[in-house]
């Protein structure tokens, strides 16, 4: 088992440490309380829109909301009152203006989006309760579920702020004055106060974003904090408002819904994938956190995570996931290695992946793997039914490949297309990083290989070349008997790529596989030639035609150099009159053996669902 969020905790560690350097911009020092925290913490937090979370710095130190705070209440009045209710006091329209400006539209007199804080305050005033006390608990309540714990707020910090608000006050009164709230000014904007005061941390912020991009349930909890069609009536306002003046650069930089805070907090979504959370308190002119832009910059232009540009596989890339126990190659083994692959075949998995692969794609490939429960040995990466791959996909895999090598873990990745740049596959057989193979059986089988050769014991030796006398086929029939029988075969070499037997022959004979390979193949409608299954020493083919007296329903190819043994068919029928029990012997060993290779090819076309 790979060490979990490894390759993904080194992205995000190597972004926390470019933007760790930058110790431009200053506190907000209106805010007394905010003067006073220590101005180099930082915490940079990824979590999943499926939960799992990814962080460096300072991702359970304590601050306030603070405008981070908007895009929750407005959810919250939303859900309360209605978007059309709601839309008939506040609008949702770029301001252009500082978040603090002490204005309103001049044309609809309304604020001009829920972000700014005239906007926020007019959302605090339409949230419904009992009192002011039970309106102010559903907020918090509100914003619990989307953390998944209960938050608190933080007392000095609402002081320190109901102190020094006139500023808010003022927001308040010229609300009330235009008829946009119709509650007392004060309790609005005392409200808006305890909303901003309330206390969270990096890992906080970082599932808060991820439930938004969750469509509104706690990827942890499964708690549903908002309705769908709220959640994405919040992002739209977020995408276009929620940096204040500096908007419309975040949309063309970064590219995702956010919202920021004098906290020192950044939140952003990607819907559908991910939620991001910076928290460092130098801010920029725009009351943004210097590192938190620059790192939300840097993590959407590495992780490709513009929403404009997303995948079509949002959630996950992986189409199905299984050892090679459960879906075996199409290599017919003897028994002490069909035992060593039920015993082991676990330490070996296949991952079918589909779709478009970008970030979100390749974390939960990357995660599903890391997690496995295993001490994989082999694995296998098959990419045929990858559409566009992203280069922070490549970088991600070839990590991974990387890292399993480090672990003693091999990878055969099937990209017969050269998705990920490998246009030349390294032929060394001891390459600890592994191969790359155009089919998913080949690969298979290879990885099949490794566990087998891990765990032979040194006592059981690997298939090899056998006589006639030794072929496992008359194993039941006395010494004498098998002697003399093996005097009526007929010896035969085919060269590597020669058709030993054309579909719809006739029956032409029991062939035994002395050294070598053999290939049983057919072909599809669009002419390409596809494995059903491969024998190998000591098996035998051509006993179905024998018996049953039907034509060879496939082609049968040389896959090596080949040694065969072929008992003719006009010799196998005399043995009725001249050695019965010798034939009921035969019999009863190519009937179990038929068996055998007919069941190992269901199961393998079954398992793979076709080629």
């Amino acid at each position: 088992m790979v060490p979990s969020g490894g390759v993904v905790a080194r992205i995000i560690d190597e972004v926390y440490e470019l933007c760790r350097a930058d110790t431009s911009g200053a506190l907000a020092d209106y805010i007394p309380e905010l003067a006073a925290v220590q101005p180099d913490s930082f915490g940079l937090c990824v979590a999943t829109a499926d939960g799992q979370v990814y962080g460096s710095g300072d991702l359970d130190t304590p601050f306030t909301i603070q405008s981070i705070s908007k895009p929750f209440t407005y959810a919250l009045a939303l859900a309360d009152r209605g978007i059309e209710e709601v839309a008939q006091r506040i609008d949702v329209e770029p301001s252009g203006e500082p978040f603090f400006e002490i204005s309103l539209d001049p044309k609809t007199q309304r604020p001009r989006n829920p972000m700014i804080n005239a906007g926020a305050i007019a959302a605090a005033s339409l949230v419904t309760g009992r009192d002011a006390a039970d309106r102010f608990a559903r907020i918090r309540r509100s914003y619990s579920r989307f953390a998944g714990r209960d938050l608190r707020m933080n007392e000095a910090v609402y002081s320190s702020e109901a102190r020094t608000g006139y500023r808010n006050r003022s927001i308040g009164y010229l609300l009330r004055g235009a008829g946009i709230i119709d509650i007392d000014p004060d309790e609005a904007v005392d409200r808006y106060f305890r909303q901003c005061s309330i206390d969270v941390t990096c890992r906080d912020l970082a599932l808060m974003a991820a439930t938004l991009a969750n469509n509104g349930v706690n990827p942890l909890t499964r708690e549903r904090a908002l309705s769908g069609p709220l959640v994405e009536q919040v992002l739209s306002v977020m995408t276009t408002c929620g940096m204040y003046d500096a908007a419309g650069d975040w949309v063309t930089t970064v590219g995702l819904p956010a919202k920021s805070g004098v906290g020192g907090g950044i939140l952003a979504v990607l819907p559908g994938q991910i939620g991001i959370a910076v928290y460092s308190p130098r801010l920029d002119a725009h009351g943004s956190s210097v590192r938190g832009v620059r790192a939300c910059r840097e993590l959407s232009s590495r992780l490709g995570l513009h929403f404009l540009h997303v995948t079509r596989a949002a959630h996950t890339a992986i189409r199905a996931a299984y050892s090679v126990s459960e879906a075996p190659s199409r290599l017919r083994r003897d028994a002490d290695e069909l035992a060593l692959l039920r015993q082991y075949g676990h330490h070996a998995r296949i991952f079918e992946l589909h779709g478009d692969l970008f970030f979100a794609g390749a974390e939960s490939t990357v995660r599903a793997v890391e997690e496995t429960d295993e001490d994989l040995e082999a694995l296998v990466l098959d990419l045929r039914e990858v559409g566009e791959v992203s280069p922070i996909a490549i970088r991600m895999l070839d990590d991974l490949q990387n890292e399993l090598a480090a672990a003693g873990c091999r990878v055969a990745l099937v990209d017969p297309d050269g998705k990920l740049g490998h246009l030349v596959s390294s032929l060394d057989p001891n390459d600890p990083r592994g191969r790359v193979f155009i089919d998913r059986d080949a690969a298979t089988e290879w990885s099949e290989q490794i566990v087998v050769d891990l765990h032979r014991p040194p006592d059981v030796l690997p298939p090899a070349a056998c006589t006639v006398v030794e072929h496992p086929a008359l194993a039941d029939i006395s010494d004498d008997e098998r002697e003399q029988l093996a005097k009526e075969f007929e010896s035969r070499t085919v060269a590597r790529g020669e058709r030993i037997i054309a579909r719809g022959s006739a029956r032409a004979g029991l062939f035994l596989i002395l050294d070598g390979r053999v290939r049983i193949t057919f072909e599809d409608r669009a002419g390409r030639r596809h494995r059903i299954t491969t024998l190998s020493a000591g098996m035998s083919f051509g006993e179905i035609s024998l018996l049953a007296g039907v034509k060879f329903a496939n082609d049968v190819y040389a896959e090596t150099t080949v040694r065969l043994a072929v008992l003719p068919p006009e010799k196998f029928d005399m043995l009725t009159s001249q050695a019965p029990e010798v034939k009921l012997a035969l019999l009863e060993r190519l009937a179990a053996a038929a068996y055998a290779q007919a069941d190992a090819a269901v199961r393998a076309l079954a398992a793979h669902g076709g080629i």
